[in-house]
């Protein structure tokens, strides 16, 4: 059986695929296969792969979908006994799947294993992820998932690998859900299983900075059903705090173009004004001023300023 399939869902990545690929031959630990799924791209995406003439890869084309469908796919085609996924623009370091593997053999009984990772947002700028109660030197189970879930997400999609069966247990993608729809399947998991977490960095994240807020692709977003974790969060406060910052995040968004329907629902069960009052100052801001910061917070993020609400 093999050790790892390596999941990587295309979309219009020409300019990436290659170097991404690269990263996973260039493994030391070599017991895996590639299966990348082209959500029908229509930039040269696929004749990139098709240059590699690897039997390690696997390509498969299905109609354009979406990412969680395209993942379900590379999940329903693999034979690995961990899923490791990597999107089609983020990068391997030659010692991820060694660390994550040994993790596993350390750790057999958990239902996620994390790799440390950083974040490119410019050509010259790294961000280094931290957890709250985590030390970068732990590695190890996690005592608190969802406390330590902060501010920086443990659960990076390129950086950690999932047993298969524990996919076939709980489910995998939602089909549909446009945004948080790996937030959401992580959730799942840090439910109902331990989380286990390297201490070495061993991928990058090349994090897309928008040029600026789109308003029909806020008004089109699907996101997960956040109700399905109601009795959860009634016993996890911790649990309710990390789905709480989601909300918000979400609210916001749709608060900035004026979809105060949406924006009503997503942050009616969350007292701003007590939890997060420099979230609920945001709130009292009036829309297109909000546009301009959030618009001038993405600049000051591309020369290497950045800053959370939630600090």
């Amino acid at each position: 059986m093999t050790f790892f399939s390596v999941i990587v869902p295309l979309y219009n990545k020409a300019a990436y695929i290659e170097n991404t690929l690269k990263s996973v031959l260039n493994q030391t630990f070599k017991d895996y296969e590639i299966i990348v799924i082209n959500d029908e791209s229509t930039d040269e995406s696929k004749t990139k792969v098709l240059e590699f003439n690897d039997e390690k890869i696997q390509l498969y084309t299905q109609k354009n979908q979406g990412v969680s469908v395209a993942r379900n796919l590379g999940i329903e085609k693999s034979q690995g006994k961990l899923i490791a996924f990597l999107d089609a623009d983020d990068f391997w370091f030659p010692n991820h799947l060694q660390e994550l593997a040994d993790l596993y053999h350390n750790f057999p009984n958990s239902g996620m294993y994390c790799s440390r990772y950083k974040i490119k947002t410019t050509k010259h700028h790294f961000q280094f992820p931290y957890f709250n109660g985590i030390e970068n030197s732990y590695r190890g189970i996690i005592d608190n998932y969802f406390f330590s879930n902060f501010p920086y997400r443990i659960s990076w999609t390129s950086s950690l690998a999932i047993p298969k069966k524990t996919l076939e247990k709980i489910g995998a993608f939602t089909p549909g859900v446009t945004n948080g729809q790996d937030l959401e399947l992580w959730t799942k998991i840090g439910i109902n299983y331990p989380v286990a977490i390297t201490n070495k960095i061993t991928a990058i994240y090349h994090f897309d900075i928008p040029n600026s807020l789109a308003k029909n692709k806020i008004g089109l977003m699907k996101l997960m059903d956040f109700e399905q974790f109601e009795i959860a969060e009634q016993h996890d406060s911790n649990l309710k705090k990390n789905l709480d910052q989601y909300r918000i995040e979400y609210g916001l968004r749709y608060y900035i173009f004026g979809y105060t329907d949406k924006t009503n629902f997503y942050i009616k069960d969350i007292d701003l004004k007590k939890s997060y009052f420099k979230i609920w100052a945001l709130f009292q801001i009036p829309p297109f001023c909000l546009r301009i910061l959030f618009n001038f917070k993405n600049y000051i993020k591309k020369i290497g300023i950045d800053f959370s609400i939630y600090d």
